[in-house]
C-alpha cells in the first residue's frame, strides 16, 4: 500500500450513545461537500492503516470524514474474546444511525448529507442503517463488505450502493452478487483485479479509494 499525501488534520471526538460513549477522528475540509462515515469491519478500528487511507483521499476530494470505533473500549475487549459483537449487525446499525443524529447538532456538519464506507461486516451494518433510516443516508460504498448480513433489510435499501471486492476474494463476490440481486437501489459492483480481501496488493487500495470518492462526490455534492 502506497501512502497518499496526507493533508487530513483529524480532531478526537466522543459521541455520547445513552450511557456509552464511542471515540472518533474527525476531518473536515474547508469546503465540505458531504460527510463520511466510517463502519469498520471485523477485529478492526476507527486506527486502520485501509481505512484511514481512504480517508486520506476523501479529503483531498473535498469530504469530511469521521472514523469511529462502534463499540467501547470496555465492548472491544469482550469482543477480542468472544467475537460475539462485531457480528451484531442490528448493535451495529443502531450506532451508525445514532453517530449520524449526533451530526444534525454540530455545526460544521449538520448541512452534509451523509454517505457510509463500510467494510467487511461494517458493509451490512451500514446497509441495515441505511435501510432503517433511509432519509439519513444518501449513499453506500462498501469495500470486501458482507451486504449479505443485512439479510431482509436489502430490499428497502434506497441510498445509492457501490459494492468493491478484490477479484481473488471469490467468496465474498458470490456474497456481493445474491446480495446484489436482492437490491431495488441503485446499485454497482466493482471488482478490483488480482486483489485479495484487504486489499494488500499494489494499487489495489488505490483503487478502492479512488471508486469511493468519486461514488461519493456524485451523491453526496449538494
Amino acid at each position: 500500500m502506497t501512502t497518499a499525501a496526507v493533508r487530513r488534520t483529524p480532531q478526537p471526538v466522543r459521541i455520547a450513545i445513552g450511557p456509552r460513549s464511542l471515540n472518533g477522528d474527525l476531518a473536515v475540509p474547508a469546503k465540505p461537500i458531504g460527510l463520511v462515515i466510517f463502519a469498520h469491519g471485523s477485529g478492526s478500528s476507527r486506527l486502520s492503516p485501509r481505512n484511514r487511507y481512504v480517508a486520506d483521499v476523501l479529503d483531498q476530494h473535498s469530504l469530511a470524514t469521521l472514523l469511529i470505533d462502534l463499540l467501547t473500549p470496555e465492548e472491544e475487549i469482550v469482543d477480542d474474546r468472544t467475537a460475539r459483537l462485531r457480528f451484531d449487525i442490528g448493535l451495529l446499525a443502531e450506532r451508525l444511525i445514532a453517530i449520524a443524529e449526533w451530526t444534525a447538532d454540530a455545526p460544521a456538519l449538520r448541512e452534509l448529507a451523509i454517505g457510509l464506507f463500510g467494510a467487511s461486516t461494517g458493509g451490512g451494518a451500514a446497509l441495515v442503517a441505511a435501510a432503517e433510516r433511509p432519509e439519513a443516508f444518501s449513499a453506500i460504498v462498501s469495500r470486501g463488505g458482507r451486504p449479505d448480513l443485512a439479510g431482509p433489510a436489502l430490499p428497502r435499501v434506497t441510498a445509492p450502493t457501490l459494492l468493491i471486492v478484490g477479484g481473488a476474494d471469490q467468496p465474498v463476490i458470490e456474497l456481493n452478487e445474491q446480495a446484489m440481486r436482492q437490491m431495488r437501489s441503485e446499485t454497482r459492483l466493482e471488482i478490483v483485479p488480482r486483489a485479495t480481501h484487504l486489499f494488500e496488493e499494489p494499487g489495489a487500495l488505490e483503487r478502492v479509494a479512488d471508486l469511493a470518492a468519486r461514488w461519493f462526490e456524485r451523491h453526496l455534492r449538494t
